[in-house]
This record gives C-alpha cells, sequence and structure tokens, in this order.
C-alpha cells in the first residue's frame, strides 16, 4: 500500500512535469527533434525517483504542495491517508483538492479499517493486476516477433534478412540486430540500415523498453501514455533528421517515399515492440523530412543551453518560498512569538489574536479565559454595530473554523474556543449569537493533532495553507 502511494505522489509530480514538456516541445516544434527527445529525461527522471533537489529555477514553484521537510519529497497524497479521521490531499491546484478532499470518505467510528484504507488497498491491488496483465502482454508480443524471425538469414554483420516481416526493424537487448524484409533495393537500405545503425548509436533499443517499463509502473495515468507516444515520436524524428544530415538534403524524397511504402499499421496498445523503420506517425514524419533544415552551430549552442536549463527546472524542486510576515492575513512571526503552553497567559493569548484576521465588520471586545476548570477555554468577544445584525450563515463562516484551527494549536493546554458575537443595544436588542470549536474537532477534521504542525514556522505555514484547501460549510460547529 505504501509503494502504491509512493508510485502516485511520483506519478502526479511526473504529470506537471509532462504537461511542462508538452508545452515546450510545441513550443521548439521548429528545433530539431533531438532537443524535444532530451526533454523526455525529465520526465523518466520523476518516474524513477520520489526524491529530488531545490533549485530556483523548479518549473513546479507554481504548484502548492505538502512537501515532507528536509527529505526532498513531493507529497501530493499523505502516506497516513488511510489512518486519518477526515482524509486530505494536496494535488498542488486549490480548486482540484478541494473537488478530490469533498468527495473522500470520513473514518467510520468504531470500523476495523477506514473506508479510505480499503479503497488505498483496492487501488494498490488494481495498480499490481494492471502491471502484472501489461507485462505478460508485452513478454508474449516480444515472444512472437523473435518466433517470426528465427529462419532469418545472416546478410552480414549484425544485418539479418527474413520474409516474415514487411519492415525493418531493430531487436535484441544485449547485440541487437537489424532484420529487413526481403526484395528490398540497394537504394532503399543504404539509408534505412542507417536510420537502424543510429537507433542502436544512441542505444534507442534499451531506452525505448526502459521507457515502456516505466510506462507499465504508471499505467494508471493517461498523460504517460501521451507522454510515451510522443518520446517515441521525437526518437524517430530525430533519428530521422540525423539520416538526413549524414546523406544530404537530396534524399529527402526518396526517404519519405521508402517511409510510407514500409510504414505498418500497428493494431493494440504500445507494446515496448522493437524498432521497426515504418513504425508510426509517418504523416508527421514525412513532413518533418520535407520541412527539416539544418540549424547552424550558434542555433545548436542555444537550443543546447536552453533544453539543459528545462531538464534542471523540470528535474528540481521549487525551493521553499521567501515569504513575508503575512500568510492569508496570519502574521507567521507574530503567531510563533505568542506561542503558549498555557491557556492562562493573557498576554500571549491576546498576542495570538492580535495576529490572526478579525470577521469583517466586528469590533474585537476583549477575551475571557477558563484556566480554573477543565475544559480549558477562550471565549473572544465580538460587537457588531450593523444595522442589519448578523445571521447563523455568517456566524458559521470559515475565518471562524480556521481562527479556531490556529488557536488550538498554538496553546497547547486548550480544549474549547468560543465566540460571542453581541449586537449594539440600540440595534436588534442586544441579540447574542455563539460559535464554538473543540480540540476534538480540529484533530478530527485534520486527521491529527493540530499541535503537530507549529513545532516550526514552516510547519505554521503548512497548516495554514491546509486551511486554504479545506472547505468547512458541512463541518458540525458542536462540541
Amino acid at each position: 500500500m505504501n509503494l502504491f502511494l509512493v508510485i502516485l505522489n511520483m506519478s502526479i509530480t511526473a504529470s506537471f512535469v509532462a504537461l511542462a514538456v508538452i508545452m515546450v516541445r510545441f513550443l521548439l516544434r521548429r528545433a530539431p527533434k533531438i532537443f524535444s527527445y532530451i526533454l523526455w529525461v525529465a520526465v523518466a527522471i520523476r518516474l524513477i525517483t520520489p526524491v529530488s533537489f531545490t533549485s530556483s529555477l523548479s518549473v513546479l514553484g507554481f504548484v502548492r504542495f505538502q512537501k515532507k521537510t528536509g527529505t526532498g519529497i513531493m507529497e501530493f497524497v499523505p502516506q497516513e491517508i488511510g489512518i486519518q479521521e477526515n482524509p486530505v490531499m494536496d494535488i498542488g491546484i486549490k480548486e482540484i483538492s478541494h473537488f478530490i478532499n469533498s468527495s473522500l470518505p470520513v473514518a467510520t467510528p468504531m470500523a476495523s479499517a477506514n473506508p479510505m484504507q480499503i479503497i488505498v488497498w483496492i487501488g494498490s491491488l488494481i495498480w499490481i493486476t494492471g502491471i502484472v496483465i501489461l507485462l505478460l502482454f508485452s513478454i508474449l508480443s516480444y515472444l512472437k516477433i523473435l518466433v517470426k524471425v528465427r529462419t532469418a538469414t545472416l546478410v552480414k554483420d549484425n544485418i539479418y534478412e527474413t520474409d516474415q516481416i514487411d519492415t525493418p526493424f531493430v531487436c535484441g537487448f544485449l547485440k541487437p540486430k537489424i532484420y529487413i524484409p526481403i526484395g528490398m533495393s540497394d537504394h532503399e537500405l543504404s539509408y534505412i540500415l542507417l536510420h537502424e545503425k543510429i537507433h542502436i548509436m544512441r542505444r534507442d533499443y534499451l531506452i525505448k523498453p526502459f521507457a515502456f517499463m516505466l510506462l507499465i509502473i504508471h499505467w494508471f495515468n493517461p498523460l504517460m501514455w501521451l507522454s510515451y507516444a510522443l518520446m517515441n515520436k521525437d526518437m524517430e524524428m530525430s533519428c530521422d533528421e540525423s539520416v538526413v544530415n549524414k546523406m544530404g538534403h537530396q534524399i529527402k524524397g526518396s526517404y519519405s517515399t521508402s517511409l510510407l511504402t514500409l510504414s505498418v499499421s500497428k493494431k493494440g496498445g504500445l507494446t515496448g515492440s522493437p524498432l521497426a523503420f515504418g513504425e508510426s506517425n509517418v504523416k508527421a514524419r514525412i513532413k518533418n523530412i520535407l520541412t527539416y533544415r539544418q540549424p547552424s552551430k550558434r542555433m545548436i549552442a542555444a537550443y543546447m543551453l536552453v533544453i539543459a536549463t528545462l531538464v534542471v527546472g523540470c528535474t528540481a524542486n521549487p525551493k521553499p518560498l521567501q515569504q513575508g510576515p503575512l500568510q492569508s492575513g496570519y502574521n507567521i512571526e507574530k503567531l510563533m512569538e505568542n506561542k503558549t503552553l498555557y491557556v492562562g497567559n493573557t498576554s500571549k493569548v491576546g498576542g495570538l489574536l492580535s495576529g490572526m484576521p478579525e470577521p469583517t465588520g466586528l469590533e474585537w471586545n476583549g477575551i475571557a479565559l477558563q484556566t480554573t476548570t477543565q475544559p480549558y477555554g477562550v471565549t473572544i468577544n465580538y460587537i457588531n454595530d450593523s444595522a442589519s445584525g448578523i445571521d447563523e450563515a455568517e456566524i458559521n463562516s470559515e475565518i471562524y473554523y480556521r481562527n479556531s484551527i490556529i488557536l488550538l494549536s498554538m496553546i497547547d493546554n486548550v480544549d474549547i474556543i468560543n465566540y460571542s458575537i453581541v449586537d449594539s443595544p440600540d440595534q436588534n436588542d442586544g441579540i447574542v449569537n455563539t460559535f464554538t470549536f473543540t480540540r476534538e474537532q480540529a484533530d478530527k477534521l485534520l486527521g491529527e493533532d493540530v499541535r503537530h504542525y507549529t513545532t516550526d514556522e514552516t510547519g505554521l505555514r503548512q497548516l495554514i495553507d491546509r486551511l486554504e484547501s479545506l472547505s468547512f460549510s458541512e463541518t458540525n460547529n458542536t462540541p
């Protein structure tokens, strides 16, 4: 189950990187395709390792996420989500996170397992089943190809000829061989064999199955299937361009004709099959061959600099933002200065309140502390001077929930936070409205003891960010 959540977090991270690569790939559509091909290395790195370094160049700086302090791990789905009373995940985009969190099941009291534990367990089983099916399918497909070429005749070196295939391809891991169909002209063979030799020289015969193995592990992510297809397209196009560079632009016409003639229509899913000359994207490849122009050395140097910067930016985690004292209206420095073990410390409690945003339209009217017997509490008094008074919806607005949770996290022994909002005597006959929020509710809502967040400034910022992503519309405000 833990491994599945690690893979899930890596896949989400890789999705953001893949979207960045796809965007850059479009912007560099006139550049040699070898540069687009190299960019996919960043996606592969994100699919392989959950840990990375931090850099101000990171393209993920815009993503809001839960990061394990000091580990370099981008954790969108927490490892403890299965045991949280109120499961919460942060996908990095507030609106999406809110939508997902609102549909997650809460813990069931007295149950042997939380519903979220069961969901994660079932998800893990489906994930493993998908891997097994795709692996078996790939192995059987590869064995089928080996059976086809077992009667191939050696022509020379590592080149074999057979009447069982329709298009040339490279096959093999340790000693790759080039297989060609019978009856090809010497003119066609010259650049087709060069195409396959370039694949071998660049180790594409290892890169493609390795990329397919990563796809199998992350098979549940549609963006990874798209990335695999685009990577293959860039691989073939960059190889086509290398052939044109080596043999001259005069072969473009005949090369394109051979590609069209030998193209095969692949049926079924992507199988990590050998590198076939006319494997896919024939129309796009022909168009690219005919319009290809070799760039100058200066342009190549510029492209290399851009690609190197992008690869670093895609593989790096964003550096923690150097935020000011205010975050979402909360004065971080003042809150940390007034963190206290005891609710009876009036100056500290007052300092905490001065570091938090106040409800709109209310005037603060002092506090009352319950310190003699448990449950220990803080009552915050407000006066409302508006002519219309305050209705229940306003009393239950999110600022009261957020401020209450912050107070419960910063005052170690407080149990209850009360709000008393009194209409002015000359407005609505001095009606009193109240709001109460308990430590038990706060811990249940966040799935853990909220005091754990405020051991340092980073944790407090994470708590405030998390509160921003939560919806309190259905929270029961009774103790």
